[in-house]
């Protein structure tokens, strides 16, 4: 086995054993993921990409972290843009085509995401301009949230994305975004993601970590910088996740309309395929010396 190949097969092993086993010593314990208390205990799990990816570079391959792309590189900023608004007008689409289509009917004062959320707790209402205020507090939520994502970005996307297929980027994209979705299987199939649905869960959330592989492959190469596409994570899980759970949690066709259901396929997709046909996923060309 090469180093390369040693690299890969010992940062599967590290970021899937830890991850997993941080994850189950909280359920094991009696904390349910449909707790909201379980983001706080399984947030150690979320850096086991990170931790694996250090461990791998500087003692197993000893490649060091010369191509990590821990450089802010601010002067590429319109890509930051589009990973930190990005989710906002994925968001939009899933709400219109719900209501349009009569698929999910979004709940604006948020009771019914609430009550579901909470069972059993009495929810105030809240005032009517409430959503003038959420949008601008989720957008600098995912910012302060970003160093959180650096947690799987920096193993995902800095390092497995990078070694997988050589000069074959697009399937490093698919490979890694179907392995990335069966690492969150021990929580989807616990009701995290999808209540109740989690069977079906388990095959729908792999097709929306695909589609996400693409895009934050395509931040991540744009920009050299891994905190493209942590910040865009960020984004996707407060913003997208967020908006979509409080409108349409408890309400007809979850599946269908959360952030990385069917609805949010056609955005996610549409970007994607531009992403691919006009050849972004390639490194750009070094300037002739």
């Amino acid at each position: 086995m090469d180093s390369k190949s040693k690299g890969i097969v010992s940062y599967l092993l590290l970021a899937f054993g830890m991850a997993w086993i941080l994850w189950e010593i909280p359920i094991r314990l009696g904390v349910s993921p449909r707790d909201s208390l379980f983001q706080l205990v399984a947030l150690p799990g979320g850096f086991a990409p990170a931790i694996a990816a250090i461990i791998v570079r500087k003692w197993i391959t000893r490649e060091g972290f010369a191509d990590a792309g821990l450089r802010l590189n601010l002067r590429k900023w319109p890509y930051y843009l589009v990973a930190w608004m990005l989710p906002l007008l994925v968001t939009l689409f899933i709400v219109v085509v719900a209501v349009v289509l009569g698929i999910s009917q979004p709940d604006f004062s948020l009771q019914r995401a609430l009550t579901s959320l909470r069972p059993g707790t009495s929810v105030p209402v809240l005032p009517p301009g409430i959503w003038l205020a959420i949008p601008i507090q989720l957008l600098v939520t995912s910012l302060i949230a970003t160093p959180i994502l650096w947690g799987e970005e920096f193993g995902w996307r800095s390092y497995l994305q990078l070694r997988l297929f050589g000069e074959r980027p697009l399937l490093a994209a698919l490979v890694t975004g179907l392995i990335w979705g069966v690492w969150h299987f021990p929580l989807i199939i616990r009701g995290y993601n999808f209540p109740d649905h989690p069977v079906t869960g388990m095959l729908i959330f792999p097709v929306g970590t695909i589609l996400l592989s693409i895009i934050f492959g395509w931040l991540r190469l744009r920009t050299g910088s891994i905190w493209a596409s942590s910040l865009a994570h960020s984004a996707t899980n407060v913003i997208g996740a967020g908006i979509t759970t409080l409108l349409f949690m408890g309400g007809a066709n979850w599946i269908l309309v959360s952030y990385l259901g069917p609805l949010g396929w056609v955005p996610l997709g549409a970007l994607s395929a531009w992403i691919i046909l006009t050849g972004q996923l390639r490194p750009e060309p070094a300037p002739e010396s």
